[in-house]
């Protein structure tokens, strides 16, 4: 095994999403694959690639937006990867951080291109919202259909059955077995 390793991030932001195009033809010695939102700051594969990595080692990601969200986030992860000796390429954005050096250029860029990225998603999360407000205004959006079954829910809760097993039966959050509940109560 060689010394130095090539690891590579991949995310997409939800479990419907498929990975397959990022870093096609990108040689590395392992993936960590995440099917979660950049918005979480908690994210399991991200901090056990960052636990994993090793000075000398570089970590490929296909555009910054798969690293992070904002701009903040963006640089303090390759802050900590640069801090710790391994270096990392943004493959769509064609820019590379070396640990140990400081190219103000790709910095500059870095910010830029991440301010830019945060923006074109705030703004289309924005145009989102004001789409939808325009359709409940007509009486146009009604939201997605619920895909949990809160009767057979409280039914479970009504025979006995424990907030988490409840969960647990319906593969449901115990959260929503408890926002259910409560809701009932309400009524």
């Amino acid at each position: 095994m060689d010394k130095h390793q090539t690891v590579a991030y991949i995310r997409v932001s939800s479990v419907q999403q498929n990975t397959d195009r990022q870093l096609v033809g990108v040689e590395r010695y392992k993936d960590f694959i995440e099917k979660v939102s950049a918005k979480d700051t908690e994210r399991p594969q991200l901090k056990a690639m960052l636990e994993h990595v090793r000075e000398g080692d570089t970590v490929v990601v296909h555009s910054m937006d798969r690293l992070a969200r904002n701009t903040k986030d963006l640089l303090d992860i390759v802050e900590t990867l640069k801090a710790k000796g391994v270096s990392i390429n943004f493959i769509k954005e064609n820019l590379s951080f070396t640990a140990g050096t400081d190219n103000s250029m790709s910095n500059l860029l870095l910010t830029m291109l991440g301010a830019v990225a945060q923006f074109e998603r705030e703004l289309m999360l924005e145009r989102q919202r004001e789409g939808i407000e325009a359709a409940k205004a007509q009486g146009k959006f009604k939201g997605r259909k619920a895909s949990i079954n809160s009767e057979a829910v409280l039914a479970d809760i009504n025979d006995g059955l424990s907030v988490r097993k409840t969960a647990a039966k319906h593969d449901i959050a115990v959260s929503s077995v408890s926002r259910i509940v409560k809701a009932n109560k309400e009524k």
